[in-house]
């Protein structure tokens, strides 16, 4: 049988951030692993490899809700960025999500998942609960509440909670224009989304922030940092990144926490 190329190109796209590029790589060194990776302009954007963290974001941003809703609340979850789904399969292995709109800026990578490019795709596709927004993640979020929103056909809608994994952290942003979004005032045009204990959740691949954990504390009732350690068996070491976990304060006067 011939031996599996190291390096296979599965979709390339020009974009405004840069050239978008699918590949499938075959490690020797790790049984033939295939991997999938993707590429964004000069920098390495995500590897299915590495997943530990994004399944973290979903599962401490979504433990972070269950502290302040009833047992049985219906979810309705936001993730911005949808990149290989590994995210966006650990929010829907949760029972409580009622409704999971996955937004993205790049329309490759929503068809990536449509066509079956990328190995979690078909399972996301057929989940009722899932649903592909095409659009600006930091527009949405910082839109009016008459401007367009995260669900596409209710921009008024609040959410229960909302997971971010688009930039690589605060301060090392895919676009300068991103930044907006991260100060107190984005973050508070965000938090209007929310319900009342409603939940913001951040992936980053730094260490934690300061001036990014100022923010938050100035908009949201409570926040904490996570470092989340995973293997890099390429490098033969533990690595780690920050999820970050903010929480909107409850209404004092209202009977429902919803």
């Amino acid at each position: 049988m011939p031996a599996k190329p190291l390096f296979e190109e599965l979709d390339y796209r020009q974009t405004p951030l840069g050239e978008l590029i699918l590949r499938r790589r075959t490690y020797s060194q790790l049984d033939d692993l295939d991997v999938f990776e993707v590429i964004l302009g000069d920098g390495f954007l995500m590897s299915s490899l590495f997943t530990v963290v994004e399944v973290a974001l979903a599962d401490l941003g979504l433990a972070a809700v269950a502290e302040a809703f009833s047992a049985g609340e219906e979810l309705e979850v936001v993730i911005g960025g949808l990149g290989l789904g590994y995210t966006a399969r650990a929010a829907l292995k949760n029972e409580a999500v009622r409704n999971l709109y996955v937004v993205d800026y790049m329309e490759g990578v929503i068809e990536w998942h449509q066509k079956g490019l990328v190995p979690l795709g078909p399972e996301l596709t057929a989940d009722a609960r899932c649903q592909f927004v095409l659009g600006d993640f930091f527009k949405l979020a910082l839109a009016d509440e008459k401007g367009p929103g995260f669900d596409p056909s209710d921009p008024g809608r609040k959410f229960h909670a909302v997971l971010l994994d688009i930039d690589h952290s605060p301060a090392h942003l895919l676009h300068e224009r991103h930044a907006e979004f991260y100060r107190a005032e984005g973050l508070r045009t965000l938090a209007a989304k929310l319900h009342p204990g409603g939940v913001f959740a951040l992936w980053s691949d730094d260490p934690p922030e300061e001036t990014f954990m100022a923010a938050l504390a100035e908009v949201f009732d409570s926040s904490e940092s996570h470092i989340v350690k995973f293997d890099n068996p390429l490098l033969e070491c533990e690595s780690e990144s920050t999820v970050y976990v903010a929480r909107k304060a409850l209404e004092r006067s209202s009977s429902s926490k919803s």
